[in-house]
């Protein structure tokens, strides 16, 4: 008979929540509210320390590590963090966890795990003090000399269905000499040997330090290397890396916006190096609050390196934790754990990006060096609106685009020459033109003065490069619009957003087989990108006259947004121009029902291409699928 199961040794971490049931009789909704809260951040710490969770019933958290230092480290930040938490809570309904930790085989079926391994974990939680952590022998004989803990010996104890009696250790969360059985009171010692035991200890806190660091830095855990063969596309020849968006250690939901532009000011720095391959925002973000393994990134996205972390943001203190994985090789380079004030947050970022890039031995130039320096304001609180302001933006709604709007406005008033503030704020003058929010003709002309604006006070920005230069294709005015985008993708090569926004206005300017290609190379940057972007790609191949590959693409578009009209209006005409009337029929029926006010005369003297021609021919296709 074949086992379908497969048995293999493990760090099992049992944690449950003392005096539950007390507290739920107490105040059920608050018990929930706070459970529920803890637990992210428990799932959160577990994810950081490599683990993964197994079962979380009730108030109960099963989770599993390759290394028992990882369990142990995980358990400890999770203590001292319920511990900072509970603080702020009134003592009767302060929540507390024990944390029971053991090795030992395990059975695991289906991604769940059985055994003595996991039984014997549970019990030794339940010989947890509330906020404390037990351990095995097993466990204690792993870590002994490993983590800059004590530990107090607790003897061999008998528990339930466990036939042989198990070892026990309190985890002292705090540097200490092991105490494995009590010393005699009163009984002197003499001075020479009170010297030689201090310079024992001495030594045995520089031999845990230097074991802390090893592990650490050195020895951390294998992680599944990712298989160049599996990848969704072939590996750049340059360095190429993926950053996952950095996990918010805040506890506090309304602090998501900080750890995102935390992480997407590493991006937009590392991808201005022109020797390296970076993976675009909207790509990674993807990834976002989902419990990935960095194989997967790596394979989905195509890329060798892949960079995670964390964020936690408290009064005038951040810490960021930062970790740089081969993911084809399946082991760290480099890991960082970063305590600064908050006014030092830009030279923090400054930091981590240089160290990553050494890590990847990529070696700059001066001028290049330069491009790890990004020019921002001195005005933290201004910083923190753009922020804001960014966070509501992406949302990609008439009414976030107008928060965000108020949000850039009030960096301003607190740094009246942030440039990058006055360059979003003309984007969200864009974004009301474009999508037709506002009715004001004037929205064009204002994102046009701002961006002037912008780049008055900083021509190194890609961004406003790239604002500027749409705005000059709507003003008609192709050569400018063109130099604009060209300039953008100068300034920062991995501007996956510059890319196709330089194939967009080629495509208008009546070159689309050039646009074809930059739009490809900005879907590699951006394998999971907005829908702008298969629509751009399909509209460029209907215009160069291949309408098989503009229906595959704006098909794809459609996947994304079955909404997206525009996709609709030259799916139309490509089925129109091959033959296929019925097809562009249907399309038509539901540009109609999508957006009802759709006209063929509105359309056209809209669309800004330089080749009026390209209007009568998409005229006449449209009015032939019904459309008027």
């Amino acid at each position: 008979m074949t086992e379908d199961f497969k048995r293999k040794l493990a760090a099992i971490f049992s944690a449950d929540v003392a005096g539950y049931s007390r507290l739920m009789a107490d105040d059920e909704a608050a018990t929930v509210e706070t459970i529920a809260a803890y637990r992210e951040v428990m799932a959160s710490l577990i994810k950081q320390h490599r683990g993964r969770v197994v079962d979380s019933p009730g108030d109960n958290i099963l989770a599993e590590f390759a290394s028992v230092v990882d369990a142990v480290q995980c358990a400890v930040a999770a203590q001292k963090e319920f511990q900072s938490r509970n603080a702020a809570l009134p003592e009767h309904r302060r929540m507390a966890f024990r944390i029971g930790i053991n090795l030992g085989d395990v059975i695991e079926e289906e991604g769940r795990l059985y055994g003595d391994g996991v039984n014997i974990a549970a019990r030794l939680e339940g010989l947890a003090e509330p906020g404390g952590i037990c351990i095995s022998r097993t466990s204690f004989d792993h870590i002994e000399t490993k983590l800059p803990l004590g530990y107090e010996y607790l003897g061999e104890q008998e528990v339930k269905n466990i036939p042989k009696p198990v070892g026990a250790y309190k985890v002292v969360m705090e540097p200490r000499v092991t105490v494995a059985e009590k010393i005699e009171k009163g009984r002197a010692v003499p001075v020479w040997r009170r010297k030689a035991i201090l310079a024992g200890g001495v030594t045995l806190i520089l031999v845990i330090i230097a074991a802390v660091v090893w592990n650490f830095y050195f020895r951390a855990p294998p992680i599944e290397p990712a298989s160049v063969d599996r990848m969704a596309f072939p590996l750049p020849e340059k360095p190429s890396i993926a950053v996952l968006p950095f996990t918010n250690m805040s506890g506090d939901p309304e602090q998501e916006y900080f750890s995102d532009g935390i992480t997407e000011d590493i991006i937009t720095t590392l991808s201005k190096v022109p020797r390296l391959f970076v993976i675009a925002r909207n790509s990674t973000f993807t990834y976002k609050g989902k419990p990935v393994r960095v194989q997967q990134v790596a394979e989905e996205l195509g890329v060798r390196y892949v960079l995670e972390g964390s964020v936690r943001k408290a009064e005038e203190r951040v810490r960021i934790t930062a970790q740089l994985i081969d993911a084809t090789r399946g082991h760290h380079l480099w890991a960082e754990k970063y305590d600064r004030d908050l006014r030092d947050i830009f030279a923090l970022q400054d930091e981590v990006t240089r160290k990553i890039v050494r890590a990847l031995v990529v070696k700059l130039t001066k001028d290049e060096q330069q491009l790890l320096v990004d020019k921002r304001t001195d005005n933290l609180e201004a910083y923190d609106h753009v922020l804001r302001g960014i966070d509501h933006f992406l949302r990609m709604t008439g009414e976030e685009n107008a928060e965000a709007r108020q949000m850039f406005k009030h960096a301003l008033d607190l740094d009246p020459d942030y440039a990058v503030a006055y360059s979003w704020l003309g984007w969200t003058y864009w974004m009301e033109w474009s999508f037709e929010w506002s009715q004001d003709p004037a929205s064009l002309d204002r994102a046009f003065e701002l961006v002037q604006r912008a780049l008055s006070l900083d021509d190194s920005l890609s961004d406003a490069h790239a604002l500027l230069g749409k705005v000059y294709l709507w003003k008609k005015q192709y050569d400018q619009a063109v130099s604009e985008l060209e300039k953008t993708v100068a300034l920062d090569p991995n501007d996956a957003d510059g890319l196709a926004g330089l194939g967009e206005i080629l495509y208008f300017a009546g070159r689309p087989e050039k646009a074809i290609g930059l739009i490809k190379r900005a879907i590699r940057l951006n394998p999971m990108p907005p829908v702008w972007y298969f629509h751009g790609l399909g509209h460029a191949y209907y215009l160069a006259g291949q309408y098989d590959e503009a229906i595959a693409a704006l098909k794809r578009t459609l996947i994304r947004n079955p909404n997206f009209w525009p996709a609709h209006v030259y799916l139309a005409a490509s089925y129109i121009e091959l033959g296929r009337d019925e097809e562009a029929r249907a399309e038509a029926e539901k540009i109609l029902r999508i957006n009802p006010r759709f006209s063929l005369e509105g359309k056209g003297k809209k669309l800004p291409y330089k080749d009026r021609s390209v209007i009568e021919r998409l005229g006449k296709s449209l009015r032939k699928a019904g459309l008027k």
